[in-house]
């Protein structure tokens, strides 16, 4: 997960390959018009939640039902984070 003052993005990484298994941002042309259009903010809790959303969804369609979180030191488990973090949960997607 990554946050900056602008756009909120979350990508899940496939280790053993080192290879980007899915990703979503909100710096996404289609993604940030519609936000924009709608009066949403592209930065803050509720924008992450909607990455985490958007995030399980493409996970499922992958054929991935689980990922495991890895945080950095700076990054604490709440706000931002744990929006993304509720929102792969209510996609279904299991936290291992």
């Amino acid at each position: 997960m990554h946050f900056t003052n602008k756009y909120v993005s979350a990508q899940v990484i496939h280790t053993p390959t080192a290879t980007v298994a899915s990703s979503a941002s909100s710096q996404e042309k289609a993604l940030r018009l519609s936000m924009e259009k709608a009066k949403e903010s592209t930065r803050d809790v509720a924008a992450a939640a909607k990455i985490g959303k958007i995030l399980g969804e493409r996970l499922l369609l992958n054929d991935i039902p689980a990922v495991s979180v890895f945080l950095k030191r700076e990054q604490k488990y709440h706000v931002k984070v744990k929006a993304v973090i509720d929102s792969l949960r209510e996609a279904s997607v299991k936290l291992v």
